[in-house]
């Protein structure tokens, strides 16, 4: 008898979570739901379009995605379209790999205005995400600032910064090169609420942004640190590539001709945002110290406050996972609450056929890779509950489809989109020319 598992999602951990599962030698159907028309989750819409390289990984994906058992199902959302209970009644497993598609708040005064936006919403949409495409930024005046100092803030601050002759050979949409190509951004500001030991970013990332043509980098904090950031420097390479590098930038001699400017701004939190008929004007700002033991320290506001004009802002101070209907979810980590895996009620009882893996099961954390590891341990967990249980006949997803008239996506047909994507770049000397609409996608298909 052949076991059928659902893995929601269609991103690295879910694919991960797939490869796994046909590792294992056992007769087992893999069916791949996902909302959006194309796979590859935050590989297709997160990663930056100058970074190319990193998203050839999906060759792997494709490999995975060609074995007879696999199934994939785009554009359906679960929760929506078919509800949890209706999954499980077709599969004697589900695997949710669903990701962290929301973003953290600061929860300060004025962060709905006009002009302030989430930086997952920029990049999802100069990215294509279908439903994103009706966001509008407003990059007609001078001053951009991007809170935190991730890779996500990294990537929102380099796209700002670079000129659309550097982008328009990558993947980023036709629709985002033109409203880029009008930016009047002069000044970008990259803001942590910690030290430049703590920042999350990387030394390849810091040589990028001090690479870009006309543009000038400048740290505005000495880099002189204390006691405990130098104890805290000694525990990780990471952090010591960061501070030469960042040496290296603020020591760097000034393009006097440079078009922009990206400023690098530690020790402070935003408190308020100052508006103008509900529109952003400026950023309050109030400065931090350092609190606690190395590789614990925390930000501890000191009283003194600054503030900096802004015309567009892009918050970046974490992903959080969303809620799925019939599923319990930990508000405050941002979680499906789980047992190596394995999903648990509200008193900490493992529920049966329920596993996940990835963000939405660990929280947004890692790079790539680190979702192989995370899909193998809750795939093993999901395996050992297959052998102890006795398996019984499901029926086939087909006629639920059918019967909800869900208009959705194949591989195969994901592959003809894919083809023609790759056509449409090769014509102006792009990877590919995204389709960024499901019509548009559909269109496509018809032909």
């Amino acid at each position: 008898m052949t076991i059928k598992i659902a893995i929601i999602g269609s991103g690295p951990s879910a694919f991960y979570a797939a490869e796994e599962l046909f590792k294992s030698g056992q007769n087992i159907r893999v069916d791949m739901f996902e909302k959006l028309p194309t796979p590859f989750g935050l590989l297709r819409g997160g990663v930056a379009p100058d970074h190319q390289q990193m998203k050839t990984i999906s060759k792997s994906y494709e490999k995975i995605a060609s074995n007879e058992q696999f199934y994939f199902f785009g554009n359906i959302t679960i929760g929506k379209d078919i509800t949890i209970k209706e999954l499980m009644s077709h599969y004697h497993a589900i695997i949710v790999a669903t990701g962290a598609e929301s973003d953290r708040k600061m929860n300060i005064p004025g962060e709905a205005c006009i002009g302030s936006h989430t930086a997952t919403e920029f990049v999802a949409w100069y990215n294509g995400q279908p439903s994103y495409q009706d966001r509008k930024f407003d990059l007609s005046k001078s001053n951009a600032v991007v809170i935190g100092q991730g890779n996500v803030a990294v990537d929102v601050t380099r796209i700002l910064a670079k000129s659309t002759e550097a982008l328009k050979t990558t993947d980023i949409t036709n629709n985002a090169l033109k409203t880029l190509e009008k930016s009047n951004i002069k000044n970008i500001y990259m803001v942590g609420r910690r030290g430049p030991v703590q920042a999350a970013f990387t030394e390849l990332e810091l040589k990028e942004l001090g690479a870009i043509d006309g543009v000038n980098i400048i740290v505005h904090n000495e880099l002189d640190i204390s006691e405990t950031d130098k104890a805290e420097t000694e525990l990780s390479s990471k952090t010591r590539k960061n501070m030469a590098q960042l040496l290296e930038l603020k020591n760097k001699k000034r393009n006097i001709n440079a078009i922009r400017t990206i400023h690098l701004l530690f020790y402070s939190s935003p408190v308020k945002i100052i508006e103008n008929q509900n529109k952003i004007k400026k950023i309050q700002f109030e400065k931090n110290e350092l609190k606690g033991e190395p590789g614990q320290q925390k930000a501890i506001p000191n009283g003194e406050y600054f503030e900096l004009d802004c015309d567009i802002l892009f918050r970046s101070i974490g992903y959080l996972g969303l809620p799925l209907e019939d599923l319990p979810f930990d508000e405050k980590k941002g979680i499906i609450p789980n047992n190596a895996g394995q999903v648990m009620d509200e008193n900490g009882n493992n529920i049966d056929g329920v596993f996940t893996t990835g963000w939405i099961k660990r929280g947004p954390s890692g790079v790539i890779g680190t979702n192989r590891g995370d899909s193998k341990e809750s795939v093993k967990t999901c395996l050992t509950f297959l052998s102890t249980h006795k398996i019984k006949e499901k029926d086939d997803v087909f006629s639920l489809l059918e019967k909800k008239n869900i208009r959705y996506l194949t591989y195969n047909d994901w592959k003809k989109i894919d083809a023609h994507e790759v056509k449409e770049g090769e014509k102006i000397g792009k990877p590919r020319e995204k389709c960024t609409s499901v019509e548009e996608i559909f269109d496509i298909l018809k032909k």
